[in-house]
């Protein structure tokens, strides 16, 4: 058995389950239900009025944090694909107007800044659509107006960022239906690929099959950095460290894999791991010193593309793990069958949607077992 926690045996997958009074495993573990929710909105005709659209830009105005950082992911993975500017702004400009499809996004139905950008979008032509809570003064601003992506399954905000991943490919695969078959995933598809990552992640898989368990007996006890080796992976990694603290009271670091590479001799020289002399019974700190400290570990997300290359450049570093969803990661399924290598190649926002599952389901279990 693995027991990082004199408290709680991360194999005891019933103490596991009775330890999670609050639901933190469910809510992680819920993704893929939300991304299935978002593609039956979709196939309900929520945004039948900009099927097949041409416009000149999608402008996404967001508020913080999560539905921010699914716009940065979106942009960098679908951005360079599609023929359409997409554009993450703080404001809608003063440009936009009936050929321009803005899409506003956020937590707060009641945030100022997301209900001016939808009334002065709608003021000025431009299709609108809301994904945030139908209620509040935004149902207010976009009734009859706007067309709405509301979640229809209630999870904690920290666990909100697929939702807002999964109806920003939504807006994009509507407006380039028919020219974008092989690009992005079917949000089905999507889901299923999240809810078999969950149930790999469940409680009753032991340590070593199950990877958000490994991540969490990693993360445990150290001083974590979250790194990202390009701009949809530094995203990725500051959702992870803001699930981290929210959900497990873990403080993390994030930041893009350069600026970690950069400092690798302060972080080697930060670490101060324990040396065969200290005895944290017998350690004096006024006669001593300060204790030392558990080393720094750095966590680099990476997708299959770039796993090479970013193997290589963390080489420096003195303590570095990458975490990658590729294409050769099989999947237990619920029956206790494996199943391989998937028969197509992963997208690379399939890839980041699944290590956010993995991400945060790693930070239920932190939860569960004291992340401190």
């Amino acid at each position: 058995m693995t027991a990082p926690s004199p408290l709680l045996d991360l194999d005891d997958a019933a103490s596991v389950a009775a330890a999670d009074s609050e639901g933190v495993m469910r809510s992680a573990a819920l993704g893929g239900a939300q991304v299935r929710a978002t593609a039956a909105a979709v196939t309900e005709g929520a945004l039948d009025r900009i099927k097949d659209m041409r416009p000149r830009s999608v402008v996404m105005v967001t508020g913080g944090g999560r539905a921010g950082r699914a716009a940065t992911v979106l942009i960098a993975t679908a951005g360079p694909k599609v023929g359409i500017p997409i554009l993450h702004l703080p404001a809608v400009p003063p440009w936009v107007g009936p050929l321009d499809v803005v899409v506003v996004a956020g937590d707060d139905a009641g945030d100022n800044r997301l209900l001016d950008a939808a009334d002065s979008a709608m003021r000025r032509g431009a299709e609108v659509v809301l994904v945030a809570p139908d209620e509040g003064p935004l149902r207010a601003v976009g009734a009859g107006r706007a067309m709405a992506l509301p979640p229809r399954v209630r999870v904690p905000d920290r666990n909100g960022f697929l939702r807002y991943l999964a109806a920003g490919l939504a807006v994009v695969a509507t407006l380039e239906s028919g020219r974008t078959a092989g690009l992005f995933p079917d949000l089905a598809e999507l889901a299923d690929e999240l809810d078999a990552e969950a149930v790999r992640d469940r409680p009753d898989n032991e340590v070593f099959h199950n990877p958000a368990k490994s991540l969490a007996v990693r993360m445990r006890g150290r001083r974590v950095v979250l790194a990202g080796d390009g701009p949809s992976t530094t995203a990725l990694a500051r959702h992870g460290a803001e699930v981290l603290l929210r959900t497990a009271g873990v403080v993390a670091a994030a930041a893009d894999l350069g600026e970690v590479v950069a400092a690798s001799d302060r972080i080697a020289r930060g670490g101060g791991a324990s040396g065969g002399d200290y005895d944290p019974i017998f350690h004096d700190e006024e006669l001593d010193g300060p204790a030392p400290s558990a080393p720094v570990r750095v966590l680099v997300l990476a997708t299959a593309a770039s796993r090479q290359l970013t193997a290589r450049r963390i080489a420096v570093l003195p303590d570095a793990d990458l975490v990658t969803m590729g294409d050769e990661d099989s999947i237990e399924m619920g029956d206790g069958e494996m199943r391989g290598p998937q028969s197509r190649e992963r997208t690379e926002v399939e890839q980041l949607a699944v290590t956010a599952v993995r991400l945060e389901m790693a930070a239920a279990y932190l939860h569960l077992i004291g992340g401190s």
